[in-house]
């Protein structure tokens, strides 16, 4: 792809920004530039601030420090942020809302044809002339005359072409909400694109007409995304969020009982697979780096110490004359003080230039984690049935065509399909969390089901209201009494720190480690996960795909995952395109 000039694309950088919820530090003295050779991807742990970062960058939160620099030909830059809400009102028809998408882009168009027409009248005025040339090259930027052609094509490639234009947005699904408000962003064109997990109501079709649109795109991109597929495939560079080696002298007062997450960025230009290994070379020569230092202090204190004195302060001088007796003392003297501060020279620059502790990383204890202390189906007096669960032509009108699948004992399954095929549906139906129009789901007696949903619930029963914190939102979830059994630090999810603070300040991500924390304090015989891998960081997605093979029970998976899917080893049960009557 080649990058347009300086004078016909934005420009986005991003200087010394930093960031705190209260007294809780997020980001500290970032400082990147996106460039317009292609989208950036930004990665970092669940709570690592990308979503934070974004938001400051589109102007919705005030960093405590730092400036954002966004321009565009003519003036600043109009920036476009994909929100976790819609940007269209619930009452507004699709139309409305893909006409309010592109009314930039049509302003644009009325702007050249009115210069043109003020320089017809006056063909000889020089600013005239010039007004043109700009609103014309702004027009060509935003392809403003393939407005109605691109309208079309994105509603083709993100699955919304068969909506009616003149249903009101607040009766769509989920996912098609998410994908219009996509569709949204990317008509209206702006300056600066800023997309924090866009795949994640995606299917294949869609994800590739994403991936293309993007590769065309001329102005910057950055995304922050967990899609590993995606990742690979579409941006030119990273930004990395997450720990970095820096001297201690520096990160010291930040890291507090965190990780050090935010101080800084670490850049790395090429595709995702490249710095994973990469990365897994880094920490290996941070860990070892680190453990040479300290081994370096050790033995610079000790000498130190034992320097303050040099020969045995017990023996005469070798030599009976007094004159002999004080040279050699001033002589002894002397060799002390050299070696002492010598040694006390190198020790003072390795202490201010030594590396900062490789914080330790939460690594997931498995599926299964919780196995040994929660109920065992073996002490049950049921035996379980042969076939776990059967769904026989279960459908639901407008959602899920007639469908069947049986679920044996410990068998791994995976569902796959376009958007709208009713691969939720098929899950909610499984864990009778709604009720089919046709077929019957049947399942022996005391089999326990369990269900995490694509979009993060956290019930409060006990109305804790805002203040509830995590660790109480865990046992209003999973029980007290088996929360005190299980404590959410089995599943190594949650870092210990963030335990206490409220859940509401919890990112997404955190927020569904939470909840599958609660659903696995005690492990069902057949989990049902929808999405799993969604909003869920790269590393935790990878351990979670490991897992699945090795849970004890049954695993039914509803995901678009492309690199989940490419790794999967159970059965797989392909939905068709969605209902007719959808």
């Amino acid at each position: 792809m080649t990058a347009p000039t300086s004078l016909t694309s934005a420009h986005l950088r991003v200087d010394g920004v930093s960031l705190s919820y209260g007294d809780r530090r997020v980001l500290t003295d970032v400082s990147f530039t996106v460039p317009v050779t292609g989208p950036v991807g930004l990665i970092g742990e669940n709570g690592s601030g990308k979503s934070s970062l974004l938001r400051v960058i589109a102007g919705v939160i005030e960093p405590d420090a730092g400036t954002i620099i966004a321009t565009a030909p003519g003036g600043p830059a109009r920036i476009g942020l994909l929100h976790q809400e819609p940007p269209f009102r619930p009452e507004a028809t699709v139309s409305d809302a893909l006409e309010e998408a592109i009314a930039p882009v049509r302003r644009a168009a009325g702007a050249v044809d009115r210069a043109a027409a003020a320089l017809a009248d006056t063909p000889d005025e020089a600013f005239l002339a010039d007004a043109y040339v700009h609103t014309l090259e702004t027009a060509e930027r935003l392809q403003a005359w393939e407005v109605d052609s691109r309208v079309e094509a994105m509603l083709h490639g993100l699955g919304l072409a068969a909506i009616p234009r003149d249903r009101p947005t607040g009766d769509l699904s989920g996912g098609q909400r998410s994908r219009l408000a996509l569709a949204w962003l990317l008509l209206s064109r702006p300056d600066v694109l800023l997309l924090d997990e866009p795949t994640n109501h995606l299917d294949d079709v869609a994800t590739a007409h994403l991936r293309g649109v993007l590769a065309e795109w001329r102005d910057p991109v950055l995304l922050a995304s967990h899609d590993r597929a995606f990742l690979d495939e579409t941006v030119v560079s990273l930004l990395d969020l997450d720990p970095s080696p820096a001297p201690h002298a520096v990160t010291s007062s930040l890291v507090g009982d965190g990780t050090g997450t935010g101080i800084g960025v670490t850049r790395f230009s090429g595709t995702y697979m490249a710095y994973l290994h990469s990365q897994l070379d880094a920490r290996d020569r941070w860990e070892r780096q680190y453990r040479d230092e300290q081994e370096e202090l050790r033995r610079l204190s000790a000498q130190v110490e034992r320097d303050q004195t040099v020969g045995n302060p017990s023996r005469g001088a070798p030599s009976e004359v007094r004159t002999a007796r004080k040279f050699y003392a001033d002589r002894n003297a002397k060799v002390v003080s050299r070696r002492v501060n010598d040694a006390r020279g190198r020790l003072k620059a390795l202490k201010d230039a030594q590396i900062r502790k490789p914080p330790r990383q939460l690594r997931f204890a498995g599926l299964a984690a919780a196995s040994d202390t929660g109920p065992n189906r073996q002490n049950e007096t049921t035996p379980p049935a042969q076939g776990y669960l059967t769904a026989i032509e279960v459908g639901l009108t407008g959602r899920l065509a007639p469908t069947s699948i049986t679920v044996g004992p410990g068998e791994k399954w995976l569902v796959t399909g376009p958007n709208g095929s009713g691969k939720s549906t098929l899950l909610a139906l499984l864990n009778r969390s709604c009720t089919p129009d046709t077929g019957t789901v049947t399942r022996p007696r005391g089999l326990r089901i369990g269900l995490l949903t694509q979009e993060v619930v956290l019930p409060d029963p006990e109305e804790r209201g805002r203040g509830r914190t995590v660790r109480q939102t865990y046992q209003d979830l999973a029980g007290q009494e088996l929360a005190a059994r299980v404590p959410l630090s089995t599943f190594e999810l949650i870092e210990p720190r963030d335990e206490g603070r409220p859940v509401d300040v919890l990112s997404v991500g955190q927020r569904r480690r939470l909840a599958l924390a609660a659903l696995l304090a005690d492990p069902p015989d057949v989990l049902l996960l929808d999405e799993p891998t969604n909003h869920l960081s790269l590393m935790l997605a990878t351990q979670l795909e490991v897992m699945i093979p090795n849970y004890p029970g049954g695993v039914v998976v509803a995901s678009h995952d492309r690199w989940l899917r490419r790794g999967w080893r159970g059965h797989v049960l392909e939905l068709d395109d969605p209902p007719t009557d959808a």
